[in-house]
């Protein structure tokens, strides 16, 4: 039986990644949020807020204009790691722009640990 995709503990290696990736990018960037998403052909694109007079896009937002800009189809899952104890619904919406229905965002403390998942 497959692992429920919004379950706090995550085992897949590959969402571990995701993890992974999220943490090592809002440490470099010193920035508010981590966070990293893993397209339909399993590449993943990590990125951090971006906080300009200008220009302000969370890092969940980055990541899926990464993903868009490579050509990606669609999404299999997504990590943003903050402070934050909910999902940004302007994250989720992008997440549903270009995964649909039913992708799993898992938010995660700054240690790493998943404090919540939702579904797109």
């Amino acid at each position: 039986m497959p692992a429920d995709p919004t379950s706090l503990e995550l085992t897949d290696p590959e969402d571990l990644k995701l993890v992974t990736l999220a943490r090592a990018t809002r440490a470099r960037t010193r920035g508010l949020e981590g966070a990293a998403v893993r397209d339909l052909d399993g590449r993943t694109y990590a990125a951090a807020t971006v906080d300009l007079p200008s220009l302000d896009l969370t890092a969940v937002q980055v990541a899926v204009a990464m993903a868009v800009t490579s050509g990606a189809q669609g999404l299999e899952a997504v990590v943003v790691l903050g402070d934050s104890a909910s999902v940004n619904e302007a994250d989720l919406s992008a997440v549903r722009d270009l995964g649909g229905e039913g992708v799993p965002l898992h938010l995660a403390a700054p240690d790493g640990t998943v404090v919540a998942a939702v579904r797109s």
